[in-house]
């Protein structure tokens, strides 16, 4: 029985400053990752199991599903591209549908994106948000912005994997959160590694 596995988890910080004199201070707000474990079963509904109560630590990954050939064939840069401006267009559809405007997709935040999609495929850094700040402060030396916030997610053995992402974040309220939140701005880095899994990371921004 194939049994596609899908891992998401999501982080938002804002930034106010406030002017005491002539110093300028800067406060900042995490939310914690919220991580779960999502098993699909095709052509025959579907069954969720949401774990919450795991820690970053303890959370670890499922199985490496057994996945169709194809899944583990490398994806040429245009195929990257494409996924990366399906998942584009399928969240400003979700936002579209709560009646908010649409994202526009900025490249600068999208290679910030990628590398940190790299790092995770590669176990060059934990899955999850390892680094934001960095992120955030790459961003911040192109973008002057108010407030910035990340939704991570890996998944293999989907014959879609961008849409199980986004239907994943969807159904996760942390997730779903940041995606319909005050922002104008957002990236997509999609990475797969030779295990056939795919590691996904979208920032949302709200610019000055």
């Amino acid at each position: 029985m194939l049994i596609p596995n899908f891992v998401f988890s999501s982080l938002k910080k804002q930034k106010s400053q406030q002017i005491q004199g002539k110093r300028q201070q800067k406060s900042y707000l995490f939310l914690l990752p919220f991580y779960c474990f999502l098993l699909t079963f095709f052509a025959g509904g579907c069954v969720v199991v949401l774990d919450s109560n795991k820690t970053p630590e303890q959370a670890t990954k499922p199985a490496t599903t057994t996945a169709p050939e194809s899944a583990s064939k490398p994806l040429t840069a245009t195929e990257f591209a494409a996924l990366e401006q399906s998942v584009h267009e399928q969240v400003n559809q979700y936002r579209a549908s709560q009646k908010l405007p649409p994202l526009k997709l900025d490249p600068r935040i999208s290679e910030v994106c990628r590398q940190h999609s790299k790092g995770m495929a590669s176990e060059g850094v934990p899955f999850g948000h390892e680094g934001f700040e960095q992120r955030a402060n790459a961003i911040e030396k192109s973008i002057a912005y108010r407030s910035v916030a990340e939704n991570v997610a890996y998944n293999s053995g989907y014959s879609n994997p961008g849409k199980q992402a986004v239907e994943g974040w969807i159904k996760s309220p942390g997730h779903q959160k940041n995606m319909v939140g005050n922002f104008d701005l957002t990236g997509i880095g999609i990475v797969k590694n030779a295990k056939g899994e795919y590691y996904f990371t979208q920032i949302f921004v709200r610019g000055q």
